[in-house]
């Protein structure tokens, strides 16, 4: 039998170590979390093991999504890289920022209210690599001064490493840019460590851009494998769909690039670029573990638009179908009670949310009546909605293929205007529960006419909000242009009277 002062002793040691734990939880909760946002270029979610395609292989990226919470009703606003990425670092729709290929770049004042610079503000160090994506207008060179670390790139990047200046140092030993990026990452990290400071650190793969360039390391991978078609491929599954929609370049790159004769080849070494990325993730996990960082920084994983890949007899993306504007959504924030627990969330997110959830989980103030919703409520409670609906819409190409339009949980609503070429003016609705492939178009379905009427009526609410806040004047002509009550004949003297892009 111990003696009572042994009996105090041991209780005293209990007692200290239950407040050492208590104070050692409590520091951990006050600590600022360390933030990585991973970006692919062109990525359907059929290239993921965890959105249910099990002839990929993803390891990494399915284990992050075990982690951490997948999301299934995650969309781009824009389906473009340049006008995708401006939403994405400032949580503004497209007409508000100004940002893409033919309309303009991002402003200064814009771009300093992006989710890097508020990071950078609030005393993070910051670090991007990678695919930049945006012009900051009247600047000539990319804003490398607004990063602590930089190895970022203009226009598409290059896959050969060596040709990305800013990358060059990790040539000789990674070849391939997309491995390069997990090295980038890895100094970032380390030199973060040492300085002992939260970190916000961007990487944004060229992958799976085209020009097909996959690593040639893993040319074996999926050297046996046969992909098994979608259910909507090909082009007789795209009779139904709008006319102007088969007007623009997505139409002939489903004969071009090989998914109408070479589908197997071409998906082989389309998904052989996304598993690239996947080894590159896993890399930049293993390096959070080494430093003993994992359990303080919240990793997003998901991608500028998503890809096409044949679905209904089309290649490339742009045009507002599920394949190209729906993409995977990965977070992972260790610190929160629900990781671990392989929860999926089927509430409406999109692009335009990124940087407000970034800054609140960092315990930050996102900018003023920007559209983009936290998704933090939604890591505690995946099935309640933070948003009825998200605006879709196609600025970019011919202006045949312009369309805009709303999605909800349940529905898509399209509105294509232009009535060139003996085309005529299209409404599309889907039915995304019962049809996720957008297999039939039920706007003209009498059953539907309600439905229909109600989104027609949200339609015409997200519409005028261009009118309200579009920052250039091109983006104004789309409120008249898109107003399903003008005459073809009015929006005609519209064209006429706007610089075309």
């Amino acid at each position: 039998m111990l003696k009572p002062s042994a009996v105090l002793i041991v209780l005293l040691s209990l007692q200290l170590n239950f407040i050492g734990s208590s104070l050692s939880q409590e520091t951990k909760m006050n600590k600022k979390p360390n933030i990585i946002f991973l970006l692919t270029d062109d990525q359907s979610t059929i290239t993921m093991g965890c959105y249910g395609n099990d002839e990929v292989k993803t390891p990494n990226l399915d284990q992050l999504a075990t982690d951490g919470m997948i999301f299934d009703r995650h969309y781009v606003t824009t389906a473009i890289c340049m006008a995708s990425r401006a939403n994405i670092f400032t949580g503004l729709y497209e007409f508000r920022t100004g940002c893409n290929f033919t309309t303009g770049n991002l402003t200064r004042k814009i771009w300093e209210t992006s989710y890097p610079m508020r990071f950078r503000e609030a005393g993070y160090r910051t670090a991007f690599a990678g695919k930049f994506g945006i012009v900051i207008e009247n600047e000539k060179q990319l804003p490398s001064q607004d990063f602590d670390l930089w190895g970022g790139g203009p226009g598409q990047t290059n896959y050969m490493t060596s040709r990305n200046p800013a990358m060059k140092k990790y040539a000789e030993s990674f070849p391939h840019s997309t491995l390069s990026y997990a090295a980038f990452s890895k100094d970032f990290i380390n030199q973060s460590v040492n300085e002992n400071v939260p970190f916000c650190l961007s990487i944004s793969f060229k992958a799976s851009h085209r020009p097909v360039q996959p690593d040639p390391q893993f040319d074996t991978i999926y050297e046996n494998t046969v992909f098994t078609k979608p259910k909507n491929y090909g082009r007789e599954n795209g009779l139904h769909l709008a006319e102007q929609s088969k007007t623009g370049r997505q139409y002939p790159r489903f004969e071009e690039w090989g998914y109408s004769d070479d589908y197997v080849n071409v998906m082989r070494k389309y998904n052989q670029q996304i598993y690239g990325v996947d080894v590159a993730v896993g890399a930049i996990r293993r390096e959070l573990e080494r430093q003993g960082i994992e359990d303080n920084t919240i990793i997003i994983f998901t991608s500028d638009n998503g890809f096409l890949c044949g679905a209904h007899g089309y290649g490339s993306k742009v045009i507002p179908y599920e394949e190209s504007t729906r993409v995977p959504l990965i977070i992972f924030d260790p610190r929160h009670s629900t990781s671990g627990k392989r929860l999926r969330c089927n509430s409406l997110t999109g692009s335009i949310d990124l940087a407000p959830t970034m800054l609140e989980l960092a315990g930050l103030t996102a900018p003023k009546n920007i559209d983009g919703i936290s998704l933090v409520p939604l890591l505690q409670t995946p099935s309640k909605p933070v948003r009825k609906s998200l605006s879709i819409m196609n600025f970019w190409g011919p202006a045949t293929t312009h369309s805009f339009g709303v999605v909800t949980n349940s529905w898509k609503y399209l509105y294509w205007y232009s009535q060139e070429k003996d085309m005529l003016a299209t409404e599309e609705l889907f039915d995304l529960n019962q049809d996720p492939g957008e297999l039939k178009n039920a706007a003209y379905d009498d059953s539907n006419l309600e439905t229909l009427n109600n989104m027609r009526k949200l339609y015409d609410k997200h519409l005028y909000e261009i009118n309200e806040k579009a920052v250039r004047p091109v983006y104004r002509q789309y409120k008249d242009l898109f107003d399903r009550k003008q005459t073809w004949t009015n929006k005609q003297e519209i064209l006429r009277k706007t610089p075309r892009q």
